[in-house]
């Protein structure tokens, strides 16, 4: 038995093929099914039902690809462990955001860490939290920076900073003179919100209170973009909410229809979050001290009250 074996077979478990298997690791398709042919063989079982389609593993074969993943995990900590010892912090490191933080705080932050860690080959993917979360299970990506709390067994989560929600409310709207905001000021049938799958999303539905009865309900809209909906605020369709960081990007004209919370504001928590095995631990590290220190100056909201991602509905 070898790691690289179990390897293979945590490939054909994932993608239920030989043949994509072998091209995601790279090998050709004949050499990835002889070395887990001759891991059956040596086992004296049948991990991979191949009479299916897609392929099926068996019983005894979701126990071997439990265990295989825990052993892999282990033997690439060894790595870590030279790695940490000799204070090397570098090699590829694969970074999961979701959406609605990625253009704001990527730029704040990017240059910064790969002038100070220029060993590491940051790779930067935009995901939902439902694929980062599924891609760190997999061991697809190293960490990731989502809204939280997640509370998933597997994944330790490191909070960043918490990001204040904020109105933009167009003059002409029924909350246009408010000087402020408080949560059962908000309806959410005209709130402009993002398309199902953001956690953002979910965040203020969860803020909103029971939605009133409107007399002009014609449209409902979601978006991907907050740049979308201020837009569609400004003409008259509704009231949106902004995380902090994005309301920084807005013209002069468009701060003026921002209108803030009552404390506690009402926030965001945003987290890098991680497998708990911390494979690569001290890159995770080095990105949360970066993070942590430029974005620390840019929100300077004390007084917050965390608003779950999940939709509790």
């Amino acid at each position: 038995m070898t790691i690289t074996q179990l390897q293979y077979v945590l490939a054909v478990a994932e993608y239920r093929n030989f043949t994509l298997a072998a091209q995601k690791s790279y090998v050709t398709q004949p050499t990835l099914s002889m070395q887990v042919q001759k891991l059956e063989d040596e086992l004296d079982v049948l991990i991979f039902d191949r009479g299916k389609k897609p392929i099926a593993v068996t019983e005894v074969g979701k126990k071997i690809v439990a265990q295989a993943k825990n052993i892999v995990n282990e033997a690439n900590r060894i790595k870590d462990i030279v790695d940490q010892d000799k204070g090397f912090i570098g090699g590829d490191f694969i970074l999961g955001i979701i959406p609605t933080i990625m253009p704001t705080l990527l730029p704040m932050f990017l240059k910064a860490f790969i002038n100070k860690y220029p060993r590491v080959n940051l790779i930067i993917k935009e995901q939902s939290t439902e694929s980062l979360i599924r891609n760190i299970q997999d061991g697809h990506i190293d960490a990731a920076i989502a809204a939280t709390p997640l509370e998933i067994e597997f994944i330790k989560e490191r909070p960043l900073y918490y990001e204040p929600f904020v109105g933009y409310v167009p003059k002409n709207h029924r909350l246009g003179n408010a000087k402020t905001l408080a949560p059962e000021d908000l309806d959410v049938s005209d709130v402009l919100l993002l398309q199902d799958g953001h956690c953002f999303r979910d965040g203020v539905i969860n803020l909103c209170k029971a939605p009133k009865k409107m007399e002009d309900d014609h449209f409902q809209l979601e978006s991907g973009s907050f740049e979308t909906l201020v837009n569609l605020a400004d003409e008259d369709m509704g009231m949106t909410l902004l995380p902090y960081l994005n309301t920084l990007e807005l013209d002069e004209a468009k701060q003026k229809n921002l209108k803030y919370f009552n404390n506690p504001s009402p926030a965001r928590e945003v987290s890098l979050i991680y497998h708990k095995s911390e494979l690569k631990i001290q890159i995770t590290d080095a990105l949360r001290d970066v993070i942590s220190g430029i974005v620390r100056g840019a929100i300077a909201f004390q007084d917050v009250q965390i608003i779950s991602p999940i939709n509790q509905k």
